[in-house]
């Protein structure tokens, strides 16, 4: 179905509220824990996950579209500069919120992010935003598609499919990319830290998810990050036995003999190469407990895992592509 560009202004003021929706609840929370005098800390990591997952994100999607669409409007330029600095600030706010040294500082940036970002959003809703949808020359449907695409990590936005000025932005640069992950890291290892280390893997595996294409050196840093969460993941116990009947029949993916950075992407080539139904062995040399976080963060709904074999050796796990109301 084609959207138009009403639908697609009505539609990301409606992500903008729901940001706002959720920023202000895991706000409310914070504030309502060091009201109390209680444990302030996983509060704090939550709100700083919501921010770093879903808020940053898309800030940066928009300044390589929508901010770049609308720099191309005298109108706009100074307010497109002011509002990237903001992008900045917010980034700056929640460092502070992420190293707070108490609860009350904690609070008092939760507080300072919210109300930045409430004025930020209305100021996109209200003045950037509708020149877009009223001018023939730009396509905010295709500026939407386009914010989409870099948020899943496609990393093939289209740079004159929406109009003039839709060159790719540079003004978050490498260095608030590089700032994010380290939000995101520093807060699952927060996470981690305060008992919620299922959280703080995921929330890992989901960064990865959206740097593997297009930033594939952070995507390695955070791999190398999951592996060490994951360790700190209590393991359940299991008495999965392998089923000899249905092994010769299915291929064998060793890559113990892989070089750790070649080994994710032996694995997921394996798995591409799938057709529905299909399986192979993984074979590896420690529990790839992080590759499965990975799994679920790229393939929700659309992959099977059983252990086969469990240590101390050798890991031996059936891997499947699965259809999603199937997968396990």
């Amino acid at each position: 179905m084609t959207v138009t560009d009403t639908e697609a202004f009505e539609a990301i003021v409606r992500h903008h509220r729901q940001l706002l929706e959720d920023v202000t609840g895991a706000g409310a929370e914070l504030a309502g824990a060091v009201a109390e005098g209680g444990s302030y800390e996983r509060h704090a990591a939550e709100l700083v996950a919501v921010i770093a997952e879903e808020v940053l994100p898309h800030a940066l999607a928009e300044e390589a579209s929508i901010y770049a669409a609308a720099s191309g409007f005298t109108e706009l330029a100074q307010l497109v500069t002011q509002m990237s600095g903001e992008h900045a600030e917010l980034a700056a706010t929640v460092e502070r919120i992420a190293t707070a040294p108490d609860g009350p500082a904690a609070a008092a940036g939760a507080a300072a992010f919210q109300s930045l970002f409430a004025r930020h959003v209305d100021k996109e809703n209200e003045r950037i935003l509708p020149i877009l949808r009223d001018d023939s020359g730009v396509s905010l449907a295709a500026l939407l598609e386009q914010m989409h695409r870099r948020l899943v990590g496609s990393g093939t936005e289209d740079s004159t499919a929406a109009g003039p000025g839709l060159e790719d932005s540079t003004a978050a640069g490498p260095g608030l990319e590089d700032r994010l992950v380290d939000l995101l890291l520093g807060t699952a290892d927060e996470l981690v830290g305060s008992g919620e280390g299922d959280r703080g893997c995921r929330l890992a595996a989901s960064t990865w998810a959206a740097l593997r294409t297009a930033r594939p050196d952070l995507a390695e840093r955070v791999t190398a990050a999951l592996h060490r969460l994951a360790r700190a993941v209590p393991t359940a116990p299991v008495s999965l036995q392998p089923r000899h009947g249905e092994l010769p029949a299915t291929p064998v993916l060793d890559v113990r003999e892989l070089a750790p950075a070649r080994r994710h992407e032996a694995i997921f080539g394996a798995f591409d190469a799938l057709a529905p139904q299909g399986r192979f062995v993984l074979v590896n040399d420690h529990d790839p407990k992080p590759l499965r976080y990975q799994f679920e963060a790229e393939h929700s709904g659309e992959f099977s895992w059983e252990y086969l074999e469990r240590g101390p050796r050798t890991w031996r796990v059936r891997i499947g592509r699965e259809p999603a109301a199937q997968a396990g």
